[in-house]
């Protein structure tokens, strides 16, 4: 009897319990889809109106920079060199943020002024896309010659330095047929949205679990909140899995970028050694000079470095005289070998502190000094390279310098080498820079910061 009675009272309740359940759910259900609907609308109308202020600012930093170079655009005849130089340096400077710039390109797609990426200026960009497959240069320059606007694309943004969104303003300059215009980076409007919707779903979430603490019984309460429960952790371990994966597929990344700079830096260093060696005895067997022997032994020596440096990047990637002489004597061999092989007068200080250092800051330096000779072996026709390395300002600073023909690195581009040399200090957080002059020389420097 009282099995039968605890059934009747547990059916009972269940029939009290499930109406309640069944209302308070399609109550919730029905607000939370009104409020879903409602926060969108709202949320869009936060994102246009976002976006409105974006095109606003754009239209006004143009029309400032319209206005600072008005006066300038007046007086000038077409294809006046010097009103376009005193225009592009003007431009050069109007840097308003550390993402935002002013761009210049003529008609061709040819880039005449670009602050914070001076690699771009004097190349043709017309035929450059984005990610997404959007010609667009060629697209600010149509743009443009319709009267101006706006344009949405991806571009490296300079103070995270990888793509984001970006939303440029563009104007034509008739006088010198000219495509001017600035950007801003709007995957802040985006993280702002994610805010609002993010806020806006928690409030949504929060009015849910007050409807069913209010309208349901303890125990559903108790039922809610372990679905929450199992549910927040879910996307905890999604986001975890997320994660795990976009750091593995950066790491393979980085382990092929770092393969194929040391393929280039190392082996390909070692093969134009080799080279020279065999053209210097060539030209010595050629007049007669017995010490070509010497010169082609030396090259076989480095030809065998080559192969046992095949073998150690096989491995892990790190030079072999780094191993066998320690940083410090690797340098003065190095330094040491170019000299004699080149005729170039070296002068070479090295103070490095008393810790050893890390082995990726230690492969990075000798790369880089060894990338710079081979530079300089190359195209600098110099008498004097200096090369000294010292600590300061909690750096350890590296410093190639020659008195070679130089060059201008904005007019010639820059190359792998410099990019890669770049690229490597950019890594490990470093500071990488290069000054250059025509007929004055070259100078290189690199610091990395050490504890």
């Amino acid at each position: 009897m009282k099995r039968v009675t605890t059934s009747l009272k547990a059916k009972i309740l269940l029939l009290s319990i499930l109406p309640l359940i069944i209302v308070t759910i399609a109550i919730t259900m029905i607000s939370l889809n009104q409020a879903h609907i409602l926060s969108e609308q709202e949320i869009k109308t936060f994102e246009e109106n976002l976006l409105h202020s974006k095109h606003q600012e754009l239209q006004h930093y143009v029309a400032l920079a319209m206005n600072a170079i008005e006066e300038i655009v007046e007086e000038a005849e077409p294809g006046d060199k010097n009103a376009e130089k005193e225009i592009k340096n003007m431009l050069q400077n109007l840097i308003y943020s550390s993402d935002g710039y002013f761009f210049v390109y003529d008609m061709a797609g040819v880039n005449l002024v670009h602050p914070i990426q001076p690699e771009l200026v004097g190349q043709n960009l017309i035929e450059l896309q984005d990610t997404n497959g959007k010609y667009v240069i060629r697209d600010l320059i149509k743009i443009a010659e319709e009267g101006g606007g706006f344009y949405r694309y991806l571009w490296r943004k300079p103070s995270e330095g990888h793509q984001e969104k970006k939303l440029s303003y563009v104007v034509k300059i008739p006088k010198f047929n000219w495509m001017m215009g600035t950007g801003l980076y709007i995957d802040d409007i985006a993280k702002e949205v994610a805010n609002t919707r993010l806020k806006v779903t928690r409030n949504i979430r929060n009015t849910f679990f007050t409807v069913v603490v209010i309208l349901s019984a303890t125990i559903i309460v108790i039922a809610l909140i372990g679905v929450a429960i199992n549910m927040h952790s879910s996307q905890l371990a999604d986001v975890r899995l997320r994660e795990l994966a976009h750091r593995y597929v950066q790491f393979q990344v980085s382990q092929r970028r770092n393969f194929a700079r040391e393929l280039h830096d190392g082996i390909n260093q070692l093969m134009v050694s080799v080279k020279f060696r065999l053209e210097l005895a060539r030209d010595k067997l050629l007049k007669g000079d017995e010490s070509a022997v010497h010169d082609i032994t030396k090259g076989c020596d480095v030809l065998n470095m080559a192969i046992q440096e095949v073998r150690r990047i096989s491995h892990d990637l790190r030079p072999i005289q780094l191993d066998d002489l320690g940083l410090e004597s690797g340098l003065y061999s190095m330094t040491s070998e170019f000299s004699e092989r080149t005729g170039i007068q070296m002068n070479v200080r090295i103070t490095l502190p008393e810790q050893r250092l890390p082995d990726d800051i230690e492969i990075s330096l000798y790369r880089i000094a060894q990338e710079t000779l081979t530079n300089i072996e190359k195209h600098a026709q110099a008498q004097h390279v200096g090369l000294k390395i010292w600590s300061g300002e909690g750096h350890l600073w590296l410093e190639v310098s020659d008195d070679g023909r130089g060059f201008n690195p904005e007019k010639t581009g820059t190359g792998i080498g410099l990019l890669n040399m770049r690229e490597r200090t950019e890594l490990l957080s470093g500071r990488f820079s290069i000054k250059s002059r025509l007929g004055v020389g070259t100078r290189i420097k690199v610091g990395f910061a050490i504890l």
